[in-house]
């Protein structure tokens, strides 16, 4: 079987323009660019990237992004301070925080306190809430999720009737995408650390999604014949956390010939999805 491999960063492109012109429709409305506020805490070279990323993000859409970093050591009561300044102020269109968090922050006491309307990653109870419930269509979902459906609805992949298979359970990414398919009606399985026999799961997948952080946990021989994979792990197999260390959570080189359609990491999932 010939495997195609899905080009991320052409369907990124196209996401991309389409924001760019609604960035440019708001600002002619509200006289303004929409602004992000921004909150990081810590010195993990990671988040640092992936905060990087997000602000030339940003930038290429014309939002304005407002930054607000802390040192390792911020206290809980600094970062919901900021939480509820960026709340009350009327400049600030959304809120993100990036995670992880240092270890003595409750990270969900500083997500629980974003205002449900500005909270873009979804994570707010209330959007995490509409995010599953049936006959409902949040405006808010988080990002990860919501970036594997657009790849999704590019590649005219069917769900309806389909099984899918989720390696993950995080909020991030395997819990919500569950919920998303769901409401299209595939059939779930979620799968996580503590199942026994993976590989029995995820060779039922017409469509799998590799969420669990395991660099090349997905061996080939496990998938169906003609499977959709859609690969969203990051693994560094550097301490540098240099790109070129990046992989995913599915072997890719296995999976080709034997997956329909295949994301490759990196390039699959990218930041404007």
């Amino acid at each position: 079987m010939r495997t195609r491999i899905i080009d991320g960063k052409a369907i990124a492109h196209a996401i991309r323009s389409e924001i760019a012109k609604e960035v440019k429709h708001l600002s002619l409305i509200h006289g303004r660019p929409p602004a992000l506020g921004l909150v990081m805490a810590g010195n993990r070279n990671d988040s640092a990237l992936y905060v990087k990323h997000k602000q030339s993000a940003c930038k290429n859409a014309s939002i304005h992004s407002i930054n607000h970093f802390f040192q390792q050591d911020v206290t809980q009561k600094k970062l919901l301070d900021t939480v509820e300044h960026l709340n009350n102020d009327p400049f600030i269109d959304g809120i993100l925080v990036q995670l992880p968090l240092p270890a003595q922050i409750n990270t969900q006491a500083i997500l629980d306190r974003i205002h449900p309307t500005k909270d873009v990653d979804g994570l707010h109870p209330y959007n995490f809430g509409e995010c599953g419930m049936r006959d409902r269509s949040p405006d808010l979902i988080p990002c990860t999720a919501k970036g594997i459906m657009a790849l999704l609805y590019y590649e005219t992949v069917k769900l309806e009737g389909k099984t899918a298979v989720i390696i993950g359970r995080s909020n991030l990414v395997g819990n919500p995408i569950s919920m998303l398919l769901r409401k299209h009606d595939a059939t779930i399985i979620q799968c996580h650390s503590k199942s026994i026999n993976l590989p029995h799961y995820v060779n039922q997948a017409d469509i799998l999604i590799a969420a669990c952080g395991s660099p090349h946990l997905v061996r080939g021989s496990w998938l169906k014949k003609g499977a959709v994979v859609i690969d969203v792990g990051i693994n560094f197999l550097s301490e540098t956390h240099h790109p070129s260390s990046l992989t995913g959570d599915v072997c890719f080189e296995e999976a080709l010939g034997i997956a329909s359609l295949l994301t490759p990491v990196p390039g699959g999932h990218t930041q404007a999805l």
